[in-house]
Protein backbone atom coordinates (compact mmCIF):
# COMPACT_ATOMS: atom_id res chain seq x y z
CA UNK A 1 0.00 0.00 0.00
CA UNK A 2 1.45 3.20 -1.23
CA UNK A 3 1.29 6.86 0.46
CA UNK A 4 -2.37 8.33 -0.24
CA UNK A 5 -2.77 11.48 -2.96
CA UNK A 6 -3.99 13.58 -0.04
CA UNK A 7 -3.09 13.38 3.55
CA UNK A 8 -6.32 12.40 5.27
CA UNK A 9 -7.24 15.30 7.27
CA UNK A 10 -7.74 14.40 11.34
CA UNK A 11 -10.04 16.51 13.00
CA UNK A 12 -9.26 18.71 15.84
CA UNK A 13 -6.51 20.31 14.12
CA UNK A 14 -7.00 23.32 12.23
CA UNK A 15 -4.68 26.42 10.96
CA UNK A 16 -7.24 28.96 13.05
CA UNK A 17 -6.70 32.26 14.49
CA UNK A 18 -7.45 30.31 17.94
CA UNK A 19 -3.86 29.76 17.17
CA UNK A 20 -2.12 33.44 17.37
CA UNK A 21 -4.66 34.09 20.29
CA UNK A 22 -3.41 30.87 22.20
CA UNK A 23 0.34 31.28 21.37
CA UNK A 24 0.13 35.01 22.59
CA UNK A 25 -1.86 34.07 25.85
CA UNK A 26 0.78 31.62 26.53
CA UNK A 27 3.92 33.00 25.52
CA UNK A 28 2.69 36.75 26.08
CA UNK A 29 0.42 37.19 28.78
CA UNK A 30 1.61 40.06 29.94
CA UNK A 31 1.69 41.83 26.42
CA UNK A 32 0.37 45.71 27.06
CA UNK A 33 -2.63 46.67 25.21
CA UNK A 34 -2.92 50.69 25.53
CA UNK A 35 -5.91 52.28 24.88
CA UNK A 36 -6.76 55.83 24.27
CA UNK A 37 -10.80 56.49 24.70
CA UNK A 38 -12.59 59.26 26.30
CA UNK A 39 -11.89 58.92 29.51
CA UNK A 40 -8.11 58.45 29.43
CA UNK A 41 -5.53 55.83 28.69
CA UNK A 42 -6.50 52.18 29.20
CA UNK A 43 -4.09 49.60 29.95
CA UNK A 44 -4.39 46.08 29.72
CA UNK A 45 -2.46 42.71 29.47
CA UNK A 46 -3.19 40.26 26.93
CA UNK A 47 -4.77 37.69 29.12
CA UNK A 48 -6.89 40.17 29.97
CA UNK A 49 -7.71 41.25 26.70
CA UNK A 50 -8.27 37.24 26.14
CA UNK A 51 -10.69 37.39 29.60
CA UNK A 52 -12.82 39.94 28.02
CA UNK A 53 -12.56 38.73 24.57
CA UNK A 54 -14.33 35.12 25.68
CA UNK A 55 -16.76 37.31 27.32
CA UNK A 56 -17.73 39.24 24.28
CA UNK A 57 -18.26 35.57 22.81
CA UNK A 58 -20.40 34.47 25.36
CA UNK A 59 -22.20 37.88 25.27
CA UNK A 60 -22.71 37.47 21.39
CA UNK A 61 -24.00 34.01 21.51
CA UNK A 62 -26.41 34.99 23.79
CA UNK A 63 -27.54 37.43 21.41
CA UNK A 64 -28.01 34.56 19.11
CA UNK A 65 -24.78 35.17 16.98
CA UNK A 66 -23.92 31.98 15.31
CA UNK A 67 -21.77 30.59 12.87
CA UNK A 68 -21.30 32.84 10.01
CA UNK A 69 -23.37 35.14 10.98
CA UNK A 70 -21.64 38.54 10.41
CA UNK A 71 -20.63 41.05 13.26
CA UNK A 72 -20.10 44.45 11.70
CA UNK A 73 -17.90 47.18 13.23
CA UNK A 74 -18.08 51.00 13.17
CA UNK A 75 -15.21 52.00 15.58
CA UNK A 76 -12.02 53.71 15.99
CA UNK A 77 -8.27 51.90 16.41
CA UNK A 78 -9.97 50.79 20.11
CA UNK A 79 -9.20 47.67 22.57
CA UNK A 80 -13.35 47.28 21.97
CA UNK A 81 -12.39 46.62 18.15
CA UNK A 82 -9.29 44.21 18.94
CA UNK A 83 -11.52 42.22 20.96
CA UNK A 84 -13.62 41.42 18.43
CA UNK A 85 -10.55 40.51 16.30
CA UNK A 86 -10.49 37.39 18.12
CA UNK A 87 -13.86 37.21 19.96
CA UNK A 88 -16.28 36.99 16.52
CA UNK A 89 -13.82 34.46 14.18
CA UNK A 90 -12.92 32.35 17.26
CA UNK A 91 -16.89 31.96 18.05
CA UNK A 92 -17.11 31.05 14.20
CA UNK A 93 -18.65 34.11 13.07
CA UNK A 94 -17.65 36.17 10.31
CA UNK A 95 -16.26 39.66 11.69
CA UNK A 96 -17.10 42.82 9.27
CA UNK A 97 -15.31 45.62 9.80
CA UNK A 98 -17.13 48.93 8.45
CA UNK A 99 -15.02 51.86 6.94
CA UNK A 100 -16.58 54.63 8.79
CA UNK A 101 -15.36 56.97 6.02
CA UNK A 102 -17.85 55.75 3.40
CA UNK A 103 -20.79 57.62 2.37
CA UNK A 104 -24.20 56.70 4.51
CA UNK A 105 -25.24 54.94 1.38
CA UNK A 106 -22.48 53.35 1.10
CA UNK A 107 -22.50 52.14 4.13
CA UNK A 108 -26.04 50.53 4.14
CA UNK A 109 -25.66 48.99 0.87
CA UNK A 110 -22.52 47.31 2.43
CA UNK A 111 -24.23 45.87 5.67
CA UNK A 112 -27.16 44.78 3.59
CA UNK A 113 -25.21 42.87 1.07
CA UNK A 114 -22.93 41.45 3.54
CA UNK A 115 -26.56 40.65 6.02
CA UNK A 116 -25.04 42.08 9.04
CA UNK A 117 -26.54 40.68 12.48
CA UNK A 118 -25.06 42.94 15.01
CA UNK A 119 -23.38 45.73 15.26
CA UNK A 120 -20.15 47.27 17.39
CA UNK A 121 -20.37 51.08 17.03
CA UNK A 122 -18.42 53.43 18.82
CA UNK A 123 -20.44 56.15 20.99
CA UNK A 124 -19.19 58.84 18.03
CA UNK A 125 -21.35 57.29 15.07
CA UNK A 126 -24.53 57.11 16.82
CA UNK A 127 -25.53 59.98 14.93
CA UNK A 128 -24.38 58.02 11.45
CA UNK A 129 -26.34 54.50 12.86
CA UNK A 130 -29.53 56.31 13.33
CA UNK A 131 -29.67 58.06 10.36
CA UNK A 132 -28.94 54.47 8.20
CA UNK A 133 -30.72 51.91 11.03
CA UNK A 134 -34.08 52.46 9.54
CA UNK A 135 -33.20 51.51 6.03
CA UNK A 136 -30.56 48.35 7.53
CA UNK A 137 -32.51 44.95 6.96
CA UNK A 138 -30.87 42.60 8.38
CA UNK A 139 -29.55 43.89 12.01
CA UNK A 140 -31.25 42.54 14.99
CA UNK A 141 -29.00 44.14 17.34
CA UNK A 142 -27.11 47.54 18.27
CA UNK A 143 -23.97 47.23 21.02
CA UNK A 144 -22.34 50.86 21.84
CA UNK A 145 -18.59 51.57 23.24
CA UNK A 146 -17.07 54.18 24.69
CA UNK A 147 -20.48 55.52 26.47
CA UNK A 148 -21.94 56.45 29.28
CA UNK A 149 -25.46 55.49 28.45
CA UNK A 150 -27.18 54.70 25.69
CA UNK A 151 -30.73 54.51 24.27
CA UNK A 152 -32.96 51.04 24.64
CA UNK A 153 -33.05 51.06 20.51
CA UNK A 154 -32.16 52.88 17.63
CA UNK A 155 -34.88 52.55 14.32
CA UNK A 156 -36.55 50.22 16.36
CA UNK A 157 -33.43 47.91 16.97
CA UNK A 158 -32.44 46.68 20.46
CA UNK A 159 -29.32 48.54 22.16
CA UNK A 160 -26.73 47.01 24.63
CA UNK A 161 -24.07 48.81 26.17
CA UNK A 162 -20.65 46.93 25.50
CA UNK A 163 -19.29 46.89 29.31
CA UNK A 164 -23.16 46.22 30.52
CA UNK A 165 -23.48 43.49 28.35
CA UNK A 166 -20.35 41.76 29.29
CA UNK A 167 -21.06 41.85 33.08
CA UNK A 168 -24.98 40.68 32.75
CA UNK A 169 -24.01 37.72 29.19
CA UNK A 170 -20.08 37.46 29.53
CA UNK A 171 -18.78 34.60 31.31
CA UNK A 172 -17.18 31.28 30.26
CA UNK A 173 -17.04 30.17 26.87
CA UNK A 174 -16.02 27.21 25.10
CA UNK A 175 -14.24 27.85 22.20
CA UNK A 176 -15.64 25.47 19.11
CA UNK A 177 -13.77 23.57 16.74
CA UNK A 178 -13.74 26.27 13.56
CA UNK A 179 -12.47 24.68 10.19
CA UNK A 180 -9.55 26.22 8.76
CA UNK A 181 -11.06 27.31 5.70
CA UNK A 182 -14.31 28.47 7.15
CA UNK A 183 -14.75 32.41 6.32
CA UNK A 184 -13.22 34.38 9.26
CA UNK A 185 -13.36 38.20 8.23
CA UNK A 186 -14.90 39.68 5.30
CA UNK A 187 -13.98 43.52 4.13
CA UNK A 188 -15.35 45.81 0.96
CA UNK A 189 -13.20 48.01 -1.74
CA UNK A 190 -13.40 51.56 -1.09
CA UNK A 191 -15.91 51.73 -4.52
CA UNK A 192 -13.26 53.95 -6.34
CA UNK A 193 -14.88 52.70 -9.48
CA UNK A 194 -18.03 51.52 -8.48
CA UNK A 195 -20.11 49.94 -5.63
CA UNK A 196 -17.80 49.09 -3.47
CA UNK A 197 -17.04 44.80 -3.44
CA UNK A 198 -16.72 42.17 -0.89
CA UNK A 199 -13.80 40.23 -0.03
CA UNK A 200 -13.97 37.06 2.49
CA UNK A 201 -10.96 35.61 3.82
CA UNK A 202 -10.35 32.41 6.01
CA UNK A 203 -8.97 31.40 9.00
CA UNK A 204 -6.18 29.79 7.43
CA UNK A 205 -5.68 32.67 5.40
CA UNK A 206 -5.67 35.18 8.17
CA UNK A 207 -3.09 33.12 10.10
CA UNK A 208 -0.66 32.03 7.16
CA UNK A 209 -0.38 36.00 6.30
CA UNK A 210 0.13 37.06 9.73
CA UNK A 211 2.82 34.60 9.66
CA UNK A 212 4.33 35.76 6.49
CA UNK A 213 4.33 38.98 7.36
CA UNK A 214 5.97 38.77 11.19
CA UNK A 215 8.43 36.67 9.55
CA UNK A 216 9.41 38.93 7.00
CA UNK A 217 9.61 41.92 9.15
CA UNK A 218 11.60 40.11 11.78
CA UNK A 219 13.97 38.49 9.68
CA UNK A 220 14.71 39.36 6.63
CA UNK A 221 16.10 42.90 7.10
CA UNK A 222 19.06 44.55 9.10
CA UNK A 223 16.76 47.67 8.95
CA UNK A 224 13.82 46.64 10.31
CA UNK A 225 13.42 45.42 14.38
CA UNK A 226 10.88 44.01 15.72
CA UNK A 227 11.42 42.01 18.70
CA UNK A 228 9.21 41.80 21.57
CA UNK A 229 10.58 44.47 23.26
CA UNK A 230 9.36 46.76 20.03
CA UNK A 231 5.97 48.96 20.30
CA UNK A 232 3.64 49.22 17.68
CA UNK A 233 1.31 52.08 16.91
CA UNK A 234 -2.47 50.88 15.69
CA UNK A 235 -3.07 53.91 13.17
CA UNK A 236 -3.97 52.30 9.94
CA UNK A 237 -7.69 52.06 10.56
CA UNK A 238 -8.87 48.76 11.99
CA UNK A 239 -11.41 49.17 9.50
CA UNK A 240 -9.30 49.15 6.67
CA UNK A 241 -8.15 45.61 5.97
CA UNK A 242 -7.42 44.40 9.32
CA UNK A 243 -5.56 46.84 9.80
CA UNK A 244 -3.02 45.47 7.73
CA UNK A 245 -3.26 42.39 9.59
CA UNK A 246 -0.94 44.00 12.08
CA UNK A 247 -2.98 43.85 14.97
CA UNK A 248 -2.65 39.44 14.68
CA UNK A 249 0.91 39.92 13.46
CA UNK A 250 1.27 41.91 16.62
CA UNK A 251 0.07 39.29 18.61
CA UNK A 252 2.53 36.77 17.29
CA UNK A 253 5.08 38.88 17.54
CA UNK A 254 4.59 39.20 21.45
CA UNK A 255 4.66 43.50 20.55
CA UNK A 256 3.60 46.33 23.28
CA UNK A 257 0.33 47.18 21.21
CA UNK A 258 -1.07 51.30 21.04
CA UNK A 259 -4.50 52.14 19.98
CA UNK A 260 -4.93 55.56 19.35
CA UNK A 261 -8.95 55.97 19.15
CA UNK A 262 -9.34 58.92 16.70
CA UNK A 263 -7.02 59.60 14.85
CA UNK A 264 -5.67 63.26 15.47
CA UNK A 265 -2.16 63.99 14.76
CA UNK A 266 -1.30 65.89 17.80
CA UNK A 267 -2.49 62.92 19.93
CA UNK A 268 -0.66 60.46 18.06
CA UNK A 269 2.51 62.07 18.05
CA UNK A 270 2.12 62.60 21.84
CA UNK A 271 1.42 58.58 21.79
CA UNK A 272 4.27 58.27 19.98
CA UNK A 273 6.61 59.86 22.88
CA UNK A 274 5.00 58.77 25.92
CA UNK A 275 4.55 55.30 24.68
CA UNK A 276 7.95 54.59 23.61
CA UNK A 277 6.24 53.55 19.86
CA UNK A 278 9.01 51.95 17.68
CA UNK A 279 7.18 50.97 14.42
CA UNK A 280 3.88 52.26 13.03
CA UNK A 281 2.65 52.13 9.60
CA UNK A 282 -0.23 54.22 7.54
CA UNK A 283 -0.56 56.47 4.14
CA UNK A 284 1.61 59.29 3.17
CA UNK A 285 -1.13 61.58 4.38
CA UNK A 286 -0.72 60.60 8.16
CA UNK A 287 3.33 60.60 7.64
CA UNK A 288 2.86 63.82 5.80
CA UNK A 289 0.81 64.91 8.88
CA UNK A 290 3.24 64.05 11.72
CA UNK A 291 5.98 65.58 10.14
CA UNK A 292 4.34 68.92 9.41
CA UNK A 293 2.15 68.92 12.39
CA UNK A 294 2.53 72.51 14.49
CA UNK A 295 3.48 70.42 17.50
CA UNK A 296 5.58 68.09 15.48
CA UNK A 297 8.89 69.60 16.27
CA UNK A 298 8.45 69.21 20.08
CA UNK A 299 9.19 65.45 19.97
CA UNK A 300 12.17 63.30 18.77
CA UNK A 301 10.72 60.84 16.32
CA UNK A 302 14.27 59.44 15.84
CA UNK A 303 13.99 55.29 16.22
CA UNK A 304 10.74 55.06 14.43
CA UNK A 305 10.22 52.90 11.48
CA UNK A 306 6.88 54.10 9.07
CA UNK A 307 5.67 51.77 7.02
CA UNK A 308 4.23 53.93 3.92
CA UNK A 309 0.97 52.11 2.15
CA UNK A 310 -1.92 52.69 0.57
CA UNK A 311 -0.11 54.37 -2.25
CA UNK A 312 3.13 56.07 -3.64
CA UNK A 313 5.09 57.64 -1.11
CA UNK A 314 7.13 60.42 -2.72
CA UNK A 315 10.81 60.80 -2.29
CA UNK A 316 10.78 63.78 -1.12
CA UNK A 317 8.78 62.99 1.87
CA UNK A 318 10.47 59.80 2.69
CA UNK A 319 13.75 62.06 3.03
CA UNK A 320 11.75 64.30 5.30
CA UNK A 321 10.91 61.93 7.93
CA UNK A 322 14.29 60.47 7.24
CA UNK A 323 16.22 63.77 8.44
CA UNK A 324 13.94 63.58 11.29
CA UNK A 325 15.14 59.91 12.32
CA UNK A 326 12.42 57.70 11.14
CA UNK A 327 12.96 54.95 9.11
CA UNK A 328 10.64 54.66 6.05
CA UNK A 329 9.63 51.68 3.50
CA UNK A 330 6.77 50.95 1.42
CA UNK A 331 4.35 48.07 1.69
CA UNK A 332 1.45 47.60 -1.14
CA UNK A 333 -1.60 45.18 -1.00
CA UNK A 334 -5.34 45.31 -1.50
CA UNK A 335 -8.12 44.30 0.23
CA UNK A 336 -8.78 41.34 -1.63
CA UNK A 337 -5.02 39.86 -0.57
CA UNK A 338 -5.59 40.76 3.36
CA UNK A 339 -3.86 42.67 2.05
CA UNK A 340 0.02 42.50 2.45
CA UNK A 341 1.78 41.38 -1.25
CA UNK A 342 5.28 43.03 -1.06
CA UNK A 343 7.05 44.77 1.46
CA UNK A 344 10.35 46.98 0.94
CA UNK A 345 12.47 46.44 3.96
CA UNK A 346 15.53 45.86 1.47
CA UNK A 347 16.74 41.69 2.33
CA UNK A 348 20.14 41.87 4.06
CA UNK A 349 22.12 40.15 1.20
CA UNK A 350 21.89 43.69 -1.52
CA UNK A 351 24.15 45.67 -1.38
CA UNK A 352 21.91 48.46 0.93
CA UNK A 353 23.95 51.17 2.74
CA UNK A 354 22.45 53.93 4.20
CA UNK A 355 23.33 56.56 1.77
CA UNK A 356 21.55 54.10 -1.29
CA UNK A 357 18.91 52.87 1.60
CA UNK A 358 15.62 54.78 0.01
CA UNK A 359 16.18 53.34 -3.78
CA UNK A 360 15.12 50.49 -2.75
CA UNK A 361 13.18 51.06 0.48
CA UNK A 362 10.81 53.12 -2.30
CA UNK A 363 10.36 50.13 -4.43
CA UNK A 364 6.94 48.77 -4.29
CA UNK A 365 8.87 45.41 -2.62
CA UNK A 366 9.50 42.17 -2.56
CA UNK A 367 6.84 39.22 -2.18
CA UNK A 368 6.29 38.09 1.44
CA UNK A 369 6.86 34.51 1.87
CA UNK A 370 4.16 32.55 0.43
CA UNK A 371 3.29 35.19 -2.39
CA UNK A 372 3.85 33.99 -6.03
CA UNK A 373 3.82 37.51 -8.00
CA UNK A 374 4.10 38.29 -11.83
CA UNK A 375 4.27 40.95 -14.22
CA UNK A 376 2.69 40.40 -16.88
CA UNK A 377 1.72 41.24 -20.77
CA UNK A 378 -1.87 42.06 -22.05
CA UNK A 379 -1.53 38.06 -23.20
CA UNK A 380 -0.61 37.03 -19.57
CA UNK A 381 3.14 36.72 -20.59
CA UNK A 382 5.75 37.75 -18.21
CA UNK A 383 7.35 41.12 -19.28
CA UNK A 384 11.54 41.16 -18.76
CA UNK A 385 13.26 42.17 -15.59
CA UNK A 386 14.55 45.09 -17.03
CA UNK A 387 12.79 47.50 -14.65
CA UNK A 388 11.78 49.63 -17.94
CA UNK A 389 8.94 47.37 -19.35
CA UNK A 390 5.76 47.86 -17.69
CA UNK A 391 3.23 44.93 -17.18
CA UNK A 392 0.21 44.36 -14.96
CA UNK A 393 0.77 42.86 -11.63
CA UNK A 394 -1.14 39.53 -11.18
CA UNK A 395 -0.48 37.28 -7.65
CA UNK A 396 -1.52 34.02 -6.18
CA UNK A 397 -1.44 33.79 -2.40
CA UNK A 398 -3.29 31.81 0.29
CA UNK A 399 -4.71 34.73 1.38
CA UNK A 400 -5.93 36.48 -2.00
CA UNK A 401 -9.77 36.13 -1.89
CA UNK A 402 -11.65 33.38 -3.87
CA UNK A 403 -14.20 35.74 -4.91
CA UNK A 404 -15.97 38.61 -4.62
CA UNK A 405 -18.95 37.86 -2.50
CA UNK A 406 -22.17 38.06 -4.83
CA UNK A 407 -20.47 39.17 -7.71
CA UNK A 408 -19.49 36.29 -9.82
CA UNK A 409 -19.21 38.52 -13.21
CA UNK A 410 -16.27 40.60 -11.31
CA UNK A 411 -15.30 37.58 -10.04
CA UNK A 412 -14.41 35.89 -13.28
CA UNK A 413 -13.00 39.58 -14.43
CA UNK A 414 -10.70 39.94 -11.30
CA UNK A 415 -9.44 35.74 -11.78
CA UNK A 416 -8.07 34.58 -14.85
CA UNK A 417 -5.81 32.00 -15.75
CA UNK A 418 -5.54 31.11 -12.21
CA UNK A 419 -3.93 34.24 -11.16
CA UNK A 420 -5.91 36.97 -9.49
CA UNK A 421 -5.39 40.21 -11.58
CA UNK A 422 -4.88 43.29 -9.68
CA UNK A 423 -4.79 46.38 -12.09
CA UNK A 424 -2.12 47.91 -10.91
CA UNK A 425 0.84 48.30 -13.56
CA UNK A 426 4.45 47.80 -12.20
CA UNK A 427 8.02 47.27 -13.90
CA UNK A 428 10.26 44.18 -12.65
CA UNK A 429 13.71 44.21 -11.36
CA UNK A 430 16.34 41.76 -11.73
CA UNK A 431 16.51 41.03 -7.97
CA UNK A 432 12.72 40.04 -8.15
CA UNK A 433 11.38 43.48 -6.74
CA UNK A 434 8.46 45.54 -8.28
CA UNK A 435 7.97 49.60 -8.47
CA UNK A 436 4.31 50.15 -9.34
CA UNK A 437 4.16 52.56 -11.91
CA UNK A 438 0.32 53.25 -11.84
CA UNK A 439 -3.10 52.08 -11.61
CA UNK A 440 -4.56 50.84 -14.72
CA UNK A 441 -6.90 53.78 -14.61
CA UNK A 442 -4.20 56.24 -13.24
CA UNK A 443 -1.66 55.95 -16.20
CA UNK A 444 -1.61 58.71 -18.71
CA UNK A 445 -1.88 57.38 -22.20
CA UNK A 446 -0.33 60.00 -24.42
CA UNK A 447 -0.06 59.62 -28.33
CA UNK A 448 -0.18 55.89 -27.65
CA UNK A 449 2.65 56.05 -25.18
CA UNK A 450 2.25 55.44 -21.14
CA UNK A 451 3.42 58.01 -18.58
CA UNK A 452 3.49 57.20 -15.26
CA UNK A 453 1.65 59.75 -12.89
CA UNK A 454 3.45 57.96 -10.15
CA UNK A 455 7.33 58.91 -11.03
CA UNK A 456 6.18 62.61 -12.18
CA UNK A 457 5.11 62.96 -8.59
CA UNK A 458 7.83 61.44 -7.05
CA UNK A 459 10.03 63.84 -8.91
CA UNK A 460 7.98 66.74 -8.01
CA UNK A 461 7.61 65.78 -4.68
CA UNK A 462 11.27 66.98 -4.46
CA UNK A 463 10.82 70.57 -5.65
CA UNK A 464 11.75 72.33 -2.22
CA UNK A 465 8.24 74.40 -2.79
CA UNK A 466 5.67 71.55 -3.64
CA UNK A 467 3.83 69.94 0.14
CA UNK A 468 1.87 67.53 -2.04
CA UNK A 469 1.18 66.44 -5.23
CA UNK A 470 -0.93 64.51 -7.62
CA UNK A 471 -0.57 64.19 -11.30
CA UNK A 472 -3.43 63.07 -13.02
CA UNK A 473 -4.28 62.54 -17.28
CA UNK A 474 -6.51 65.56 -18.69
CA UNK A 475 -7.61 65.73 -21.93
CA UNK A 476 -6.07 66.50 -25.00
CA UNK A 477 -7.59 67.37 -28.49
CA UNK A 478 -4.03 66.09 -30.47
CA UNK A 479 -2.44 63.37 -28.09
CA UNK A 480 -6.14 62.31 -26.19
CA UNK A 481 -4.57 62.58 -22.53
CA UNK A 482 -1.63 65.19 -21.16
CA UNK A 483 -0.15 64.83 -17.18
CA UNK A 484 -1.50 68.00 -15.13
CA UNK A 485 -0.04 68.58 -12.12
CA UNK A 486 -1.99 69.41 -8.87
CA UNK A 487 0.37 70.86 -6.47
CA UNK A 488 -0.73 72.42 -2.71
CA UNK A 489 2.58 74.71 -2.91
CA UNK A 490 4.66 75.31 0.67
CA UNK A 491 3.73 78.69 2.47
CA UNK A 492 6.19 81.20 0.78
CA UNK A 493 5.79 79.61 -2.91
CA UNK A 494 2.65 80.45 -3.52
CA UNK A 495 3.46 82.90 -6.40
CA UNK A 496 6.88 80.75 -7.24
CA UNK A 497 5.33 77.40 -8.27
CA UNK A 498 4.08 77.53 -11.90
CA UNK A 499 3.93 75.53 -14.92
CA UNK A 500 7.19 76.85 -16.08
CA UNK A 501 9.14 76.67 -12.78
CA UNK A 502 7.74 72.76 -12.51
CA UNK A 503 9.02 71.84 -15.99
CA UNK A 504 12.29 73.64 -15.46
CA UNK A 505 13.11 71.60 -12.37
CA UNK A 506 12.03 68.49 -14.01
CA UNK A 507 14.35 69.38 -17.22
CA UNK A 508 17.06 70.05 -15.21
CA UNK A 509 17.10 67.18 -12.95
CA UNK A 510 15.28 64.16 -14.89
CA UNK A 511 15.58 64.78 -18.45
CA UNK A 512 18.82 65.91 -18.99
CA UNK A 513 19.98 63.32 -16.07
CA UNK A 514 18.11 60.58 -18.85
CA UNK A 515 15.50 59.91 -15.68
CA UNK A 516 12.78 60.23 -18.34
CA UNK A 517 11.62 61.88 -21.38
CA UNK A 518 11.13 65.49 -21.88
CA UNK A 519 7.58 64.63 -23.24
CA UNK A 520 6.79 63.22 -19.68
CA UNK A 521 6.80 67.24 -18.19
CA UNK A 522 3.40 68.62 -17.19
CA UNK A 523 1.06 70.59 -19.54
CA UNK A 524 -0.36 73.00 -16.74
CA UNK A 525 0.17 73.10 -13.17
CA UNK A 526 -2.58 73.81 -11.11
CA UNK A 527 -2.48 75.35 -7.33
CA UNK A 528 -4.83 73.97 -4.46
CA UNK A 529 -4.68 74.82 -0.54
CA UNK A 530 -5.51 71.07 -0.52
CA UNK A 531 -5.68 67.73 -1.93
CA UNK A 532 -9.02 65.24 -1.20
CA UNK A 533 -8.70 61.95 -0.01
CA UNK A 534 -10.39 58.84 -0.35
CA UNK A 535 -12.23 57.46 2.91
CA UNK A 536 -8.56 55.09 3.35
CA UNK A 537 -6.91 58.70 3.06
CA UNK A 538 -5.74 57.63 -0.08
CA UNK A 539 -5.26 61.18 -2.67
CA UNK A 540 -8.73 61.11 -4.56
CA UNK A 541 -7.20 60.67 -8.21
CA UNK A 542 -11.04 60.47 -9.44
CA UNK A 543 -12.54 63.26 -7.58
CA UNK A 544 -9.50 65.63 -9.18
CA UNK A 545 -9.74 64.07 -12.86
CA UNK A 546 -13.46 64.94 -12.14
CA UNK A 547 -12.56 69.07 -11.50
CA UNK A 548 -9.81 69.16 -13.63
CA UNK A 549 -9.89 66.67 -16.98
CA UNK A 550 -10.93 69.31 -19.24
CA UNK A 551 -8.45 72.29 -18.26
CA UNK A 552 -6.47 71.23 -21.31
CA UNK A 553 -9.35 71.61 -23.27
CA UNK A 554 -11.05 74.82 -21.90
CA UNK A 555 -7.74 76.09 -22.61
CA UNK A 556 -6.93 74.82 -26.33
CA UNK A 557 -10.68 76.42 -26.82
CA UNK A 558 -9.79 79.83 -25.11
Amino acid sequence: MGLPERVPERPGYNVSLHMIYDRALELFPDMEIVSRTKKGILRFKFRETAERAEKLAAALSSLGVGKLDRVATLDWNTHWHYETYFAVPMMGAVLHPVNIRLAPSEIIYIMNQAEDKVVIVNSDFLPLVEAIAPKLETVEHIIVVDADSVPDKIGGIPVSHYEDLLKEKGGKFEWPEVHEDQPAAMGYTSGTTGLPKGAYHSHKAMVLHAMSGALHLATISRFVDMKTNSTILHIVPMFHVYSWGLPYISALLGLKQVYPGKLDPAVLLKLIHDEKVTFTAGVPTILYMLLTHPDSQKYDLSGLTFVNGGSALPRGLAELAMKRGIRVFVGYGMTETAPILTLAAPPAHLPVTEENYLDYALRTGWPIPLVELRVVDPEGKPVPKDGKTMGEIVVRAPWVTPEYYKAPEKTEKAWRGGWFHTGDIAVWLPDGSIIIQDRDKDVIKSGGEWISSVRLEDAISKHPGVAQVAVIAAKHPKWQERPVAIIVPKPGWEDKITTEEIRRFLMENYVEKGVFPKWWRPDKVVLVEQLPTTSVGKINKRALREKFANVLLEESSG
